[in-house]
């Protein structure tokens, strides 16, 4: 384990290289190019004096990617899921840097991409809001639980796209009334399931990404006790609790029927019809690019069920 000592000495390094690549001194990082058109920006941690059009992204979180890439944006950093999976496919983007996972981003990366504006969340990465800041703009989202829309209206106020990521949202929604309006869902329930292990199931509620999807679709999703409204675990022993009109379940792998819970494959007569889908877009695949992936499995579904 390091020192104590190491430590603030590898913290060092990183805030001296940060304020390096700035060009700045004493903490003036965070200062856009004087001669580049700005606006400011309320987040959850202030107000941040952002450019009004950003080449050098860097995001932490998958919302702030997803986003980003809807509008046209390509990142030259995105912290990751995780190392092995990097940057997700289904974006259909290349030459992002990953820059350390989600759950812990590497500044030493991010300084080295000498960006000009860095996205990130409060709830995951508040204690290096100040590290950031020094390196560059910084704007933080509050929550990744929070509504996605409104999350997605703050990243296009930072990335001065505003009316971009509008549209971009707005046909995701236009998109949920037309596959409502032609397959009539209400009245039918869904449920997403996502295995954790072999003792704990997740069902996925209406506030969650693909929950709100779901509903925004015209299912409804059975009460639960939920935790914020985002999810409720359960045990194979209640996977009863789980049964649904339309029973979606997450995997790495979508043509791995092995993948489906052995309590959902014990229960063949109260789950008829289980769809595989992609951990990558329902779970992770926050954003505008993410929601129409995940209708395009809705659909999928749908027309596979007439």
């Amino acid at each position: 384990m390091p020192s104590r000592a190491s430590s603030r000495l590898a913290l060092a390094t990183v805030t001296g290289l940060a304020l390096v690549l700035s060009g700045c001194a004493g903490g003036a990082a965070s200062a856009p190019d004087a001669t580049a058109a700005t606006h400011d920006v309320a987040h959850a941690r202030g107000t941040t004096t952002v450019t009004d059009a950003p080449q050098r992204v860097v995001t932490l979180e998958p919302l702030e990617l997803d986003t980003a890439v809807a509008v046209g944006i390509t990142p030259v950093g995105t912290a990751v899921a995780n190392m092995v999976s990097g940057v997700p496919s289904y974006l259909g983007v290349e030459g992002v840097a990953p820059v350390g996972t989600v759950s812990e981003p590497d500044l030493e990366a991010i300084a080295a991409l000498q960006p000009d504006l860095i996205l990130g969340t409060e709830s995951r990465h508040s204690a290096l809001y100040d590290q950031l800041s020094a390196i560059a703009p910084t704007v933080f989202i509050a929550t990744q639980a929070d509504p996605w829309r409104d999350n997605a209206a703050l990243i296009g106020e930072a990335l001065g796209r505003e009316d971009e990521v509008k549209k971009a949202v707005d046909a995701v929604d236009t998109r949920c009334d037309e596959i409502e309006a032609a397959h009539q869902l209400a009245g039918k329930t869904a449920e997403m399931i996502r295995p954790r292990d072999e003792t704990t199931l997740s069902l996925y509620g209406r506030v969650s990404f693909a929950g709100s999807l779901l509903e925004c679709v015209g299912y409804t999703i059975p009460d639960h006790e939920w935790k914020d409204g985002l999810q409720a675990d359960i045990s194979p022993e209640n996977i009863a609790s789980a049964t649904a009109d339309a029973v979606f379940v997450t995997t790495t792998d979508v043509t791995d029927r092995s993948t489906i819970p052995a309590a959902i494959v014990q229960n063949a007569a109260a789950f008829p019809v289980v769809t595989l889908v992609d951990n990558s877009t329902w779970v992770a695949g926050v954003g505008p690019k993410g929601a129409q992936s995940v209708l395009d499995d809705i659909e999928t579904f749908l027309a596979s069920a007439k």
